[in-house]
């Protein structure tokens, strides 16, 4: 990993003569995880600095220096960077596969671009102009304080390179072998720079504070405390919820789990938080007067998170962090048993609200979505009529409809210590509402890739080695609903450029697995002509 490699060599070689820097690529697809919530509303490259922008700077100082072919690689936001190709006269190259990615496959996009060329992130600040130089070979700019960060010597690299002609046919090389390796996705471009461990051109070394990187909102705050874009609305949620000012506000750090909002924990005056704004699309998918509306059912019964704050209208929410807690594990039984109690209580209270979800209405709302576009999968009609046709055995099968979460999954069950007894809150109710309690076992199945044995497990435990054959059915029978209803999801979620890869392929897996294999069992008992 390139955590473990080092850097060697920091001699300086003679400089051939004769070459001039003539391009530079600047990488500006990522979402910038790091910088919500400011990266909700624009792309990172597009942060004011001292009234600057901060990809303006760089091409500027890049035309400052003699560059005059400039491209850009975008991805995220393309759109609101697409101005920059008048302004200044550079060619703009998309990576669509951008949320997939990191900046290696950018790189990579537009290797053959490489020969003497500066190669630069879009979300650096360069204090004094990085580019002047007279200098024509290879080197990678490193902050002067690397010997101190020997063991985590990643943080001493700036991000900026220049490389020349010959070690361009090299570089374009090792980026086409990183291309076609398990690597691909995941490096960051200068992991190509690295042959057995170590780094293959020359360290320059820089000052500290010359080049500073803006990862986070706090970066942003250190370097312009007076950014426009400090002030957002988020930003000011927090400030008047939680009574406080901006410069209270610390730690900001983005969640990765959750398939439907952009999540981030912050602290704020000794206490931590998490705060959800919803994601791309999810004002079509999710009525956000109804979540209002369940947790206030839930409130004061000690089953969900405990709300900070909650707008009915945009979904924005603040819930309070719980320390050392973590998610269920769907291949633990001890983590299978304490979840499945907690949920079977749940189901248990009986909670009533007004609005039903309706599986077999949302798979039909979610095919709407696609505004006439055919299913990904060639057999997708079938698969569907397979599916409706196992609704009249469902309900005939439904004991009773009360408040079901329907999203409850392992990463929704918040395990952890309080007062040294063991405690378990379901989070994220979005989905929620009146429903057959049986559905909840379901999505926890189908969420956690089980096998049929697995499954099995899971119903046994729930209902204590005491579940009919007929309701055992109807489960399976959910799966397959289920699994329809989440592809749908996966499908309109990917128009709107998010991919869920394996995990959508497997939900329609389900769909077509199952309903074809209950068809064939129902017909059996005599249930389905």
């Amino acid at each position: 990993m390139i955590k473990e490699k080092c850097i060697d060599d920091l001699t300086i070689d003679n400089k051939p003569e004769g070459q001039v820097p003539r391009s530079a690529i600047i990488l500006a697809a990522g979402f910038g995880l790091r910088m919500i919530p400011i990266n909700i509303d624009r792309p990172k490259a597009l942060l004011s600095i001292n009234g600057e922008r901060v990809i303006e700077r760089l091409i500027r100082q890049l035309r400052e220096a003699g560059v005059e072919s400039i491209t850009v690689v975008v991805g995220y936001m393309k759109d609101e960077l697409t101005y920059l190709k008048e302004k200044y006269d550079i060619i703009l190259v998309e990576n669509a596969d951008y949320c997939e990615s990191n900046n290696l496959y950018s790189l990579f996009l537009v290797s053959e671009k490489i020969s003497n060329t500066f190669i630069l992130p879009s979300d650096i600040w360069c204090r004094t102009n990085p580019f002047l130089s007279d200098e024509t070979d290879s080197y990678y700019m490193i902050y002067e304080d690397w010997e101190s960060r020997k063991k985590e010597y990643w943080g001493a690299m700036t991000g900026i390179a220049y490389i020349d002609h010959k070690d361009g046919v090299k570089l374009r090389q090792s980026l086409h072998a990183i291309a076609d390796s398990e690597l691909a996705k995941t490096a960051f471009w200068e992991e190509a720079l690295y042959d057995s461990q170590s780094l293959w051109i020359r360290p320059k070394i820089v000052p500290l504070d010359s080049i500073r990187q803006i990862n986070t909102f706090e970066d942003l705050r250190e370097l312009d405390s007076h950014s426009e874009h400090l002030q957002s609305e988020v930003v000011d949620i927090i400030c008047q919820t939680l009574q406080v000012e901006t410069k209270d506000i610390s730690g900001i750090t983005a969640l990765k789990k959750g398939m439907t909002n952009r999540s981030f924990l912050f602290s704020c005056k000794g206490e931590k938080y998490i705060m959800r704004i919803p994601g791309e699309g999810t004002d079509l998918l999710i009525d956000r007067q109804q979540e209002a509306m369940v947790y206030g059912r839930l409130n004061g019964k000690e089953i969900c998170d405990e709300i900070i704050y909650l707008n009915p209208v945009n979904g924005y929410k603040i819930t309070r962090f719980v320390d050392s807690a973590r998610s269920c594990d769907p291949n633990d039984l001890s983590d299978l048993k304490i979840c499945m109690s907690k949920l079977r209580d749940f189901h248990s209270l009986e909670l009533k609200v007004e609005h039903e979800f309706d599986i077999f209405a949302q798979i039909d709302f979610y095919e709407s979505l696609r505004n006439g576009n055919k299913s990904t999968y060639d057999d997708y009609d079938q698969v569907k009529k397979q599916v409706f046709n196992l609704s009249e055995f469902i309900e005939k099968h439904i004991e009773k409809k009360v408040l079901t979460h329907i999203d409850a999954i392992p990463d929704n069950f918040l395990i952890y210590s309080k007062e040294d007894q063991e405690e378990i809150r379901l989070i994220d109710w979005e989905y929620a509402g009146m429903q057959d309690p049986h559905v909840d076992i379901a999505m926890f199945c189908i969420y956690s890739l089980y096998n049929q044995q697995e499954i099995d497990r899971l119903i046994d435990i729930y209902f204590d080695y005491n579940c009919s054959e007929e309701i055992r059915l109807k489960i399976y029978c959910y799966i397959a609903s289920c699994g329809l209803l989440w592809s749908n999801w996966c499908e309109y979620k990917h128009m709107l450029g998010v991919d869920f890869g394996d995990y959508a392929k497997k939900q329609y897996d389900f769909a077509r697995e199952y309903s074809s294999w209950l068809i064939t069992e129902l017909r059996k008992r005599g249930i389905y002509e």
